[in-house]
């Protein structure tokens, strides 16, 4: 099935005072035709609260309980089996900024004006805080922003709770996780939440990496050397690739080092994991699990010595599949695996919304997950696509995915069902042209219905 598209409009965008106004009025259409619901005083069903966890830049797999043997993540773990999890989740833009202003507004980076990191979000396209706190929620955020900058102390739309801290996950994660530990142990009222817990964790391996990026072939704790991961099945590969991705920087380490920074790795989600548990047991303790939606996610994945890459910012698998699982026990699927249904982290603004009973802003690219948590026959989308590097783009349909740049001419094809470690470009292969010509057409058709940011 099609996902649906609201048509073209002349104009979408909005003041933030209009906005306020006309949330205030809580009557008035927006400009762009989406209706404002009631206010929050006139409502009488309890609505959930929402408790949205962020990782930077963990893998799809980078999890215990989904099957990874080389890390240890009890408190995700908890997560996934008491919910739902998503294997077709992507990244929108594997990079930190477009990403992330996908998954706070519902649509494409090219959309919102954050094309690389550092730049804000288009005006007028209200965010996830602003959309639900007009409607009552009291909407809190700590950690990471980065829309534009990393550890604002005032973001539209949400209370802060200040880390105080930037730049290191090793250190800022646990301010983070301790402020958002305070803020469900000492909350009062009965207006419903959403508490945004950003995480910075697994991205100091990038501090890693260029520490390492020259260092000798040697291991400085021996000890490990029995215990260091598997290099990937995908370690070498057709290199016939867009001439952005070629000049990536690949490390020239030996198996051994590679090994070494898989292990490391996965020491840096583990991190994570402790303080994402600090977050869970405070909601559990407090007796707000049973009315709050859990959802976790990630912004992007890690190269993992897929392709001999590291870190992110193209669109291989490793960088743009990203975990997401959904947990509210007793109203969505526990210990679920959905490995059938394409998903994206655009997705996400939609489905708060749903949940929260609004209808959201006009013009999502994205669909509620809800009816799939639910265990809805939901027939499959036809494609999920993504953007990279401002001139990257990708369709991802269920058995295919098409990769281009915009002026390469080297285009990427890969068959997803028997190459899942995409090491045979296709796109040279006249056995598949007219499929090929096919994702041409449904990426084209698909950019005609996006309403790009001014230059």
């Amino acid at each position: 099935m099609n996902f649906t598209h609201h048509p073209p409009v002349p104009s979408t965008d909005f003041t933030r005072r209009e906005f306020l106004k006309t949330a205030a009025l809580g009557a008035a259409a927006l400009s762009a035709g989406a209706a404002l619901p009631p206010a929050f005083a006139a409502r009488t069903e309890k609505r959930p609260n929402f408790l949205f966890f962020i990782t930077d830049q963990q893998g799809l797999d980078a999890i215990s309980a989904c099957g990874c043997p080389d890390v240890h993540t009890p408190n995700m773990d908890r997560l996934v089996q008491r919910g739902t999890r998503f294997v077709q989740s992507h990244s929108p833009n594997p990079l930190c900024s477009p990403c992330r202003s996908s998954l706070f507004t519902g649509r494409m980076p090219s959309e919102t004006g954050v094309v690389n990191n550092g730049r804000p979000i288009r005006a007028g396209l209200p965010n996830l805080g602003e959309w639900l706190s007009q409607d009552g929620y009291d909407c809190f955020y700590a950690g990471k922003w980065h829309v534009p900058q990393a550890n604002p102390t005032k973001i539209a739309g949400f209370n802060v709770l200040p880390t105080g801290m930037g730049g290191n996950g090793h250190l800022g994660d646990a301010c983070t996780s301790r402020n958002c530990e305070g803020y469900l142990r000492n909350r009062t009222g009965n207006k419903p939440f959403l508490l945004v817990c950003s995480l910075l964790q697994p991205h100091d391996i990038c501090e890693w990496i260029t520490m390492h990026w020259d260092a000798p072939d040697e291991l400085p704790y021996p000890e490990i050397a029995s215990r260091l991961p598997a290099l990937p099945a995908n370690f070498e590969w057709d290199r016939n690739e867009p001439k952005l991705v070629r000049q990536h920087g690949r490390p020239t380490w030996s198996d051994r080092q590679w090994r070494y920074y898989l292990w490391s790795y996965y020491r840096h989600v583990e991190m994570v994991d402790a303080e994402l548990g600090r977050v869970l047991n405070a909601l559990e303790d407090t007796g707000q699990a049973e009315n709050t939606v859990i959802v976790f996610t990630s912004d992007h994945g890690e190269g993992r010595g897929c392709h001999h890459m590291t870190t992110k910012n193209y669109l291989y698998e490793e960088a743009l599949k990203v975990p997401l699982v959904v947990s509210w026990p007793g109203h969505i699927g526990e210990g679920v695996t959905n490995a059938t249904h394409l998903v994206s982290g655009y997705d996400l603004m939609p489905t708060f919304s749903d949940y929260a009973g609004l209808k959201p802003p006009a013009r999502m690219v994205g669909r509620s997950l809800r009816p799939l948590l639910e265990g809805k026959a939901v027939e499959g989308r036809e494609f999920v696509a993504a953007q990279v590097q401002v001139t990257g783009r990708m369709i991802r349909t269920p058995d295919f995915k098409y990769i281009t740049y915009q002026g390469d001419p080297v285009e990427q094809f890969f068959d997803m069902k028997h190459d899942p470690g995409e090491t045979k470009n296709l796109a040279g292969n006249p056995k598949v042209a007219g499929v090929l010509d096919d994702h041409r057409k449904l990426l084209k058709e698909w950019e005609g219905r996006l309403d790009p940011a001014p230059a």
